[in-house]
């Protein structure tokens, strides 16, 4: 069965020492693991986060956070520096906190989160993209493979990315890095809004696919939106997928630009609730008897 999961940024960002009891009860909600935010340098104790995910009976995969200034895509030399470093430093992250896979936009320059609109880009500066984030991917690929961890390259909807927004992007990047420590994760959020169809993005992506995000079109609770979850089920069962999902159902409600951002759904009474229902929803979908028909 594969292990499901939940975003940390469900309870709190930054999720710090003070937050380590919710690890419990996320195994008491029924979650295998917890998508844990690439904590910045000092955030947290690494040594003390695996402590308590391991007394809580909790796994974890990462989640990278990447900025402007530590973009693997820019043709400023110092942000795609950064870039590569900061990919490095996920890994040795992940080695210390007992990961297996970091996963997210690891190609960098956001947009929506970075207060920046999309824009056309045109195709030389696509492809010099292409060429600076396989040249960046290939060396941390090298560092992460030493530590016995896998980067997952993210497609991210076109308001959040203008470098990877679909699966057959990422798969031609993948081939053209072509190195066993770098993969794909994909999220439906994502999928919703630019594949043709999810199932068959799925299937596209097999032979890559490390990590997978189940997620209603509208983040919320699964099972609550317009998500085919027996097609997404069906073409995950057909790829012989059994790695980590997880759900991110989250709210967010910051103000990092000086204007907050709507919450992308209110608060429930009853959230603890709806989190273990979501849970043993997609549980269920990813095991109905019917796939092995």
């Amino acid at each position: 069965m594969n292990p499901i999961g939940l975003i940390s940024m469900q309870y709190a960002r930054p999720f710090t020492a003070a937050h380590f009891p919710l690890f419990k009860k996320m195994r008491d909600l029924g979650f295998d693991f917890v998508e844990l935010l690439v904590p910045e340098p000092g955030e947290i104790d690494l040594a003390e986060a695996r402590r308590a995910l391991d007394d809580a009976g909790l796994d974890v995969v990462l989640a990278a956070r990447v900025n402007l200034q530590r973009n693997l895509s820019s043709d400023d030399q110092k942000a795609h520096r950064a870039g590569i470093d900061y990919l490095r430093y996920t890994a040795d992250c992940a080695a210390a906190l007992g990961a297996r896979v970091v996963g997210g936009p690891l190609t960098g320059n956001p947009l929506v989160f970075a207060g920046r609109a999309p824009l056309p880009v045109p195709e030389d500066e696509r492809l010099a993209r292409k060429e600076r984030c396989v040249k960046g991917l290939v060396e941390a690929g090298n560092h992460a493979a030493s530590a016995g961890v896998l980067l997952a390259i993210e497609p991210l909807n076109r308001f959040e990315s203008d470098v990877l927004c679909t699966t057959q992007q990422a798969i031609e990047l993948l081939e053209a890095v072509d190195h066993p420590a770098i993969k794909l994760m994909l999220d439906t959020f994502h999928m919703h809004m630019e594949e043709a169809s999810i199932a068959e993005a799925i299937r596209l992506g097999g032979a890559y696919l490390v990590h997978f995000q189940a997620n209603e079109n509208h983040r919320g609770f699964p099972g609550t939106g317009s998500t085919d979850w027996i097609s997404v089920g069906r073409a995950l069962h057909e790829i012989g997928y059994n790695g980590p999902v997880s759900l991110e159902p989250f709210r967010r409600n910051d103000d990092r630009f000086g204007v907050p951002f709507a919450q992308w759904r209110p608060p429930h009474e009853d959230e603890s609730e709806r989190l273990a229902a979501s849970a043993a929803f997609i549980k269920s979908h990813l095991t109905l008897t019917e796939y092995r028909r």
